[in-house]
């Protein structure tokens, strides 16, 4: 017999997160777990706030498919039972978490993963102040990956002193849709000197027609601009990249999916994460794995996480023990 439990939790992040939306000091999730014949599946989603997502929403719609979980039903029955979101997310987490426990296969190879590749991660820097940006720059220079989040104020001074303390480090620029597009076309020749490899949603989704032939020496992301395989065939000819985050399709199963439909159509592919603990984060490393850039810092943002979680070391991830997930 299965039962299902989900609560409510709240990580402390390091330091207040600030970005062209607004400043979190915590991260705010949902916890389940999927109990039977002794085992425990664990999933974690933080849900995407900006399309309205609560933990008590999300609680919500878990309790609304409470008795089909109960009575069985597996990853693909989830994908019909309850929407794209954090609520599935975590559910379809629990149960990867539950298959591989049950079968004694990890995750990555039930998911078609061959040669388990080292994944690593950008870190983020916050909004800050420019001499804050450099100082921070500074202390991750010998990170691989560094993002570096920016609104409308000043982003060519914020990058420029991410380079000036970080000289080696690639370089993510993530706007989060704070930008023209006629502030796009001129801040690309100006960011080329600073080597940046990579624009994240520079522009709203709205103006997302604006990119269309869009040409830049810088290639650009889309990341709120896409959820689900139905936001796929818009995004074609206006953005190179797209940012996979299973708290926006729903969970693993389905981001596969979308990761290959996305490789068919020609983009790029990125996997990225909401705030969250490793049991949140865990599965996108198994995306990860067919992707060419990596940003899964949600737990190296905490305070706090799980017992046996993921261990970064200079942006590189370590899977989770394997008693906590997968």
């Amino acid at each position: 017999m299965r039962t299902l439990h989900a609560r409510p939790h709240a990580w402390k992040l390091r330091e207040p997160f600030a970005i062209a939306r607004g400043v979190r000091s915590e991260a705010r999730v949902v916890i389940v777990e999927l109990h039977e014949d002794g085992l425990v599946g664990r999933g974690e989603a933080g849900g995407i706030a900006y399309q309205g997502e609560t933990p008590e929403s999300m609680l919500a719609q878990i309790e609304q498919v409470r008795a089909e979980m109960e009575r069985g039903c597996d990853r693909h029955d989830l994908l019909r039972l309850l929407p794209a979101g954090g609520a599935r997310h975590a559910l379809d987490a629990a149960l990867w978490d539950l298959e591989a426990r049950r079968s004694g296969v990890p995750a990555w190879t039930r998911a078609g993963i061959g040669q388990w590749q080292p994944v690593d991660s950008a870190v983020t820097i916050g909004i800050r102040d420019v001499a804050a940006y450099e100082a921070t720059a500074r202390a991750h220079a010998d990170y691989p990956w560094l993002k570096v989040k920016v609104g409308k104020g000043s982003p060519l001074d914020a990058v420029a002193a991410v380079r000036r303390g970080a000289p080696r480090a690639r370089l993510i620029v993530d706007a989060n849709q704070s930008w023209s597009v006629d502030e796009l076309r001129a801040y690309v020749p100006a960011l080329q000197p600073f080597g940046v490899d990579l624009l994240e949603q520079p522009v709203a989704v709205a103006h997302s027609d604006g990119l269309r032939g869009y040409d830049g020496a810088i290639p650009v992301c889309a990341d709120e601009a896409l959820s689900t395989l139905d936001d796929l065939p818009g995004l074609v000819g206006r953005y190179q990249f797209v940012n996979i985050k299973l708290d926006k399709t729903g969970g693993l199963t389905a981001a596969l999916e979308l990761a290959a439909a996305a490789r068919a159509a020609g983009f790029r592919l990125m996997v990225g994460c909401m705030l969250g603990g490793s049991v949140s984060v865990a599965p996108g490393m198994v995306l990860a794995q067919l992707c060419e850039v990596c940003d899964l810092d949600g737990p190296w943002l905490q305070a706090e996480d799980w017992p046996g979680g993921i261990v970064y070391q200079r942006g590189r991830m370590s899977m989770p023990e394997p008693a906590l997930w997968g």
